[in-house]
């Protein structure tokens, strides 16, 4: 069975997240988008952990699915914490997700961790235990819990983090590595920034939206594709942990890695962006404020990596870069991707395709659907099958920008043009 997967989101009692995202709209929009298995994100929030517990079932496999729903969309119960702790006298700062096959070992992983935390202030709780001592306790709780560092090159909070991570896997968890099956790429990196270095070789590599938004230009704009035995958290456990034909990683879906937030380096303030070499050149220094630039990921895997850039290891997936489709079409439009508008031109392609990730999968001669759509949105589509877009490398905290090369914008762009493979 194939599972497209996004399992890292966030819940409407998190900060900065939408109002709108609770169960009932991830299910709904997860159809469109074409996922199948979704986090519930947040299980630590009392609150959303209550709505879990009132609007979701268990199937009896380890999954979960909304009551009254005829939709084959699975939940799997997750959450997202952050750990700020010293070690060695050195404060780190990393974000990861943990993952249970029951409400029982939720509510257990749950009554501990609230005697270090107030875990109803936000649906990511901030612990200042160790990782590894998180680690410990979920593993007590249940010796198949899933954990896996997020975003592992974001420069403040993550696993390799310029800002406050480690150098290495090994110094980061010790003997408890054993207990890591997969590392969460980002939307800064992509899985062959990832294969530079060889003390990931073994680990699956898995990307997911972190999306604030129940909207499908934000979740699944990451995802994993899986073969699974069955609908259960145990074949996907067998994935991550110990790979066959039948529990495996077939592909991952990819951000274009220059529109994340972290890419290059730079100061915001200052409005300086540096690429890795530029920042060699100024030694990390804005030449605005004279203040170190805060260190990207590109800048961060050239130090940590053994490659070259252009390293392709074998019986490793494949991954699909793509731009979410309502921002493609919003893109053609110059409307918001969230609008009537948008989204009347997104269910047209929808009604010929079936879901949004089963078009960039499977989009066959998409010239079927030019009858049905506005001049300007297949002119979109096609120029971004054909690769002909421009990005700007998003830095310090500022997304990058990804933008299909419209007729019109060609002459007018004057920005720097980066032409991508599709994978």
């Amino acid at each position: 069975m194939k599972f497209f997967a996004d399992l890292h989101l966030h819940s409407k009692f998190s900060r900065a997240c939408s109002k709108n995202l609770d169960l009932e709209n991830l299910n709904y929009w997860g159809k469109f988008k074409g996922l199948n298995l979704i986090a519930t994100g947040d299980f630590t929030h009392p609150l959303w952990f209550q709505e879990i517990k009132e609007k979701l079932e268990p199937n009896g496999k380890g999954f979960l699915k909304l009551k009254n729903s005829d939709e084959d969309i699975y939940f799997v119960l997750s959450c997202e914490i952050s750990s700020i702790f010293s070690r060695k006298g050195e404060i780190k700062r990393i974000h990861y997700l943990v993952m249970f096959p029951s409400l029982d070992d939720v509510e257990k992983f749950n009554r501990k961790l609230s005697t270090f935390s107030n875990l109803s202030s936000d649906g990511r709780p901030t612990l200042g235990l160790d990782i590894v001592d998180v680690i410990k306790i979920a593993l007590d709780i249940n010796e198949n819990s899933i954990i896996i560092p997020a975003h592992i090159w974001t420069p403040w909070f993550s696993l390799f983090g310029s800002m406050s991570g480690f150098d290495s896997i090994d110094e980061a968890f010790g003997d408890y590595k054993k207990y890591i099956y997969a590392i969460e790429t980002g939307l800064s990196s992509d899985p062959q920034m990832n294969w530079r270095l060889s003390q990931l070789d073994n680990f699956q590599i898995v990307s997911f939206s972190d999306s604030h938004s129940p909207y499908p230009h934000r979740i699944g704009r990451e995802a994993v594709l899986f073969e699974l035995e069955d609908a259960s958290y145990f074949s996907l456990l067998k994935a991550l942990k110990n790979p066959d034909e039948k529990n495996k990683i077939i592909s991952t879906i990819e951000f274009y890695p220059e529109e994340g937030k972290y890419h290059y380096d730079g100061h915001r303030n200052c409005q300086v962006k540096f690429s890795p070499e530029e920042s060699k050149q100024n030694n990390y220094i804005c030449p605005v404020c004279y203040k170190k630039v805060t260190i990207g990921v590109m800048s961060r895997i050239e130090m940590l990596a053994e490659r070259e850039s252009n390293y392709k290891p074998q019986n490793r997936p494949p991954f699909k870069h793509i731009i979410p489709l309502t921002e493609i079409i919003s893109q053609a439009l110059n409307s918001d991707p969230t609008t009537k508008k948008v989204l009347d031109v997104y269910f047209k392609i929808l009604s010929f395709y079936g879901n949004e990730l089963n078009f960039f999968f499977n989009p066959g001669d998409y010239a079927k659907i030019k009858n049905i759509l506005p001049e300007k949105v297949f002119l979109a589509i096609d120029k971004f099958f054909k690769n002909e877009i421009y990005i700007e490398p998003g830095y310090d905290g500022e997304y990058g920008k990804v933008k299909i090369l419209l007729e019109e914008e060609k002459a007018e762009s004057q920005k720097e043009k980066v032409i991508k493979k599709l994978f």
